[in-house]
């Protein structure tokens, strides 16, 4: 009692943290429209409504969890038939009844999301620099893109500038011109006037006038009263600035002068308050909820040290040009900002119940982070329609999508706004969702802008829902399995039956090597080519090659072609990844168990020790792979199904885990504030919770890792040691 009476206030029927309670009342809601009364009494009042739903919700979970280990291991040993399975699902409730067809009716809409395919980025709220660096992201230098990683090769690099490099970078420059703004009769190769008369774009080689095949493709210029600055070009409704300084390294030589290609990248971002933060308690949230304020308010600013210089970041400002015919053209200087909420099972210490007990932690979420967007609603910097969006990851089925929709509702009455001022983006990354993903859509036709194949949560709970079913393949085997190539190719068959087309997003997952951009380049236009009006990247560098994909490939002309071609094929998508008769051998197992126990603890140490829940993590081969919670939970679960099954032993898997810690530890040896894991392993959290997350694994919620995580992370912010024996 003395605890809650010195960390929390009485509010109605709530306890609520001071830090949260000061917050909400001197910042948040601070020229708002909304009254610290006001906003309390409805986010009590809701909390107690939503709160037997939300618990309902999670219960169904379990339930049909419980039933679908029963059947498996009452069929064990029997062919898998999935159309007995199919019955079996109906009949529980998992799969739902067809519903008829529909096209989602959400209006009000910015164009970013329905109009403009292009990146997307993911950037953790706890970091206000990164979250700076992502709104920012907006445009990006393909220069400095491709001079700077291997998209053009590996060429050692040191401070001075490599002529070699940059003349390769000038080149790839120059062909990706030819390619996506082809001219009538020559190439930029050989372009060696350019200038701007009385608005128009005059282009020559030799003194020969030569056109843009697309005249269109010509939308302004920027100058000063000496000089010409910036050529506005744009393709497939997304810009590219040709940046004109004949004074510039990069421009040496150059007959007209051209320095840089400034390229529309990011066009949205995600921040995210879910899977790459650590946000435990509410000192944590509040960190978030600030940074998230101040993005909102547009006076988000950091002061950074970096090679012995110091810097200020803020929001970028809108750019401005001179169109063809002489008007001013206004574009925006930053990425459309969407939110992620936490999802339906977490809940938070930030407010008590009056039984002392936790509230969900999305519904504080939702509440808090739209109340922060009332500011962009006055000022319309972020949303120009008005419109608040909020990504729902985490959600199983429609009923659970349906009280995504009802939690909304809540908030904006609270708020006292119109219906539907909430969009929701969808995550389709669990098992049930995927499988009823019309039906989902179906109950938020009306709010509804994006949906997404999370391809690392659906991995994790395919995993988990059918841990009875048998031993799973190899993680990278998985990768070609049928129903995750059922799963990738229903999420866009059944966005464009939906009406997506135009009006919303179909996303695709993220790139989760950084620093693998030639790879990324090779392979990740498959996005675009399979109808995603978006996909996530890792970081701004990479939005900005990756947005050359959305230059050379059409995506509305590719729903188009596609839509009618693409089958829902719901019995692929039910098979099950397991491998009847395994014959690996000794070295086959150890490997994946190595693999899979380095990631872990990897994410795991500077999750628990450092509170950092996204971060570029040396995998076994000292190659960075983005690391968030998803990727944790495949592993964990792949780990805890070859446990249940007997493909390994806990012996084993403890000394794999010992052995790899020590890898981890000498991975970090530069960073003089870790903390090692191996220097003793009973009194290590970190090691602790990599041994929960595999060996308790069975039994966590849906294979969930945030339980585990955030009790632990509570542990090691007390400073209290584990009790554990290894």
């Amino acid at each position: 009692m003395n605890k809650i009476k010195n960390k929390y206030l009485p509010v109605g029927k709530l306890f609520v943290s001071k830090v949260l309670y000061n917050f909400v009342n001197k910042e948040l809601l601070k020229k708002t429209k909304i009254k610290s009364k006001q906003f309390w009494y409805g986010l009590e009042k809701s909390l107690y409504y939503l709160r037997v739903k939300n618990e309902r919700l999670l219960q169904t979970r379990k339930d049909l969890q419980n039933s679908i280990d029963e059947w498996h291991l009452k069929n064990k040993g029997k062919r898998f038939n999935v159309k007995d399975y199919k019955k079996f699902l109906l009949k529980i409730g998992y799969l739902k009844k067809k519903c008829t067809n529909f096209k989602i009716q959400t209006k009000n809409v910015d164009d970013e999301i329905a109009k403009v395919p292009g990146p997307q980025l993911v950037v953790p709220i706890s970091n206000a620099r990164y979250a700076l660096n992502a709104a920012n992201a907006r445009w990006g230098s393909l220069y400095d893109s491709l001079y700077g990683t291997d998209a053009i090769g590996s060429i050692k690099l040191d401070n001075r500038y490599n002529p070699i490099r940059g003349g390769k970078v000038i080149r790839y420059c120059r062909n990706f011109l030819d390619e996506v703004f082809p001219l009538k009769n020559g190439s930029w190769k050989k372009v060696n006037t350019l200038k701007i008369n009385r608005n128009k774009l005059i282009l020559k080689i030799d003194g020969k006038n030569i056109k843009l095949k697309d005249t269109k493709q010509y939308k302004g210029y920027r100058s000063d009263k000496k000089r010409l600055k910036g050529v506005l070009l744009i393709n497939n409704s997304l810009h590219v600035e040709l940046i004109i300084n004949p004074y510039a390294f990069s421009a040496n030589n150059d007959p007209i002068g051209l320095s840089d290609l400034v390229i529309e990248s990011a066009v949205s971002t995600i921040v995210d308050h879910e899977d790459s933060v650590a946000a435990v308690d509410a000192e944590d949230k509040v960190l978030g909820y600030r940074n998230w304020l101040g993005l909102m308010k547009g006076d988000l600013k950091v002061k950074f040290e970096k090679l012995g210089k110091k810097y200020e970041r803020f929001l970028n400002s809108d750019r401005n040009y001179i169109s063809s015919n002489g008007k001013s053209i206004k574009l925006h200087g930053r990425a459309l900002l969407l939110n992620r909420n936490v999802g339906h099972l977490m809940k938070t210490p930030a407010i008590l119940f009056s039984d002392k007990s936790q509230i969900p932690e999305g519904i504080l979420d939702a509440f808090i982070t739209s109340a922060a967007c009332l500011h962009d609603l006055n000022k319309k910097r972020n949303s120009r329609t008005g419109s608040i969006y909020i990504v729902k990851p985490k959600m199983h089925g429609p009923d659970e999508v349906a009280f995504a929709d009802e939690i909304f509702s809540k908030v904006e009455e609270v708020l006292k706004l119109r219906s539907n001022t909430i969009k929701i983006g969808i995550m389709d990354e669990e098992r049930r969702t995927s499988s009823n993903l019309k039906q989902c859509i179906s109950r938020v036709k009306k709010r509804v802008v994006f949906i997404n194949t999370g391809f690392l949560d659906r991995t994790g709970d395919e995993m988990h829902t059918s841990m009875e079913a048998g031993p799973m393949m190899k993680k990278g085997e998985m990768k070609n399995s049928d129903w995750i190539k059922a799963y990738e190719n229903n999420n866009v068959k059944v966005g464009l039956e939906c009406g997506f087309s135009g009006k919303a997003q179909i996303g695709k997952g993220m790139w989760a090597a950084p620093d693998k951009m030639q790879d990324m380049l090779d392979q990740k236009i498959g996005h675009p080519k399979s109808g995603a009006n978006c996909a996530w990247t890792p970081s701004p560098t990479a939005a900005t090659l990756h947005a050359m994909h959305y230059h050379k490939v059409d995506v509305f002309d590719v729903h188009k072609k596609i839509e009618k071609k693409i089958k829902f094929d719901l019995d692929k998508l039910l098979s099950i990844p397991i491998i009847s008769k395994p014959i690996w051998n000794m070295d086959e197992i150890k490997n994946e168990l190595e693999n899979n126990c380095q990631g872990i603890l990897g994410y795991v140490v500077r999750w628990i020790n450092s509170g950092i829940g996204c971060s570029k993590v040396p995998d076994i081969n000292n190659i960075g792979l983005m690391e968030d919670r998803a990727t944790l939970r495949i592993s964990s679960q792949h780990i805890a199904n070859w446990l249940h099954h007997n493909i390994c032993t806990t012996f084993q898997v403890l000394e794999t885990l010992k052995k790899m810690a020590k890898i981890v530890d000498d991975q970090n040896k530069s960073d003089p504030k870790y903390e090692k894991m191996s220097a003793n392993f009973d009194k290590s959290i970190a090691f602790k919770t990599a041994c929960d997350l595999i060996f308790k694994g069975k039994d966590q919620p849906s294979g969930y890792t945030e339980p585990l995580l955030h009790a632990n992370r509570h542990l090691k912010k007390l400073n209290l040691y584990p009790v554990f024996k290894s």
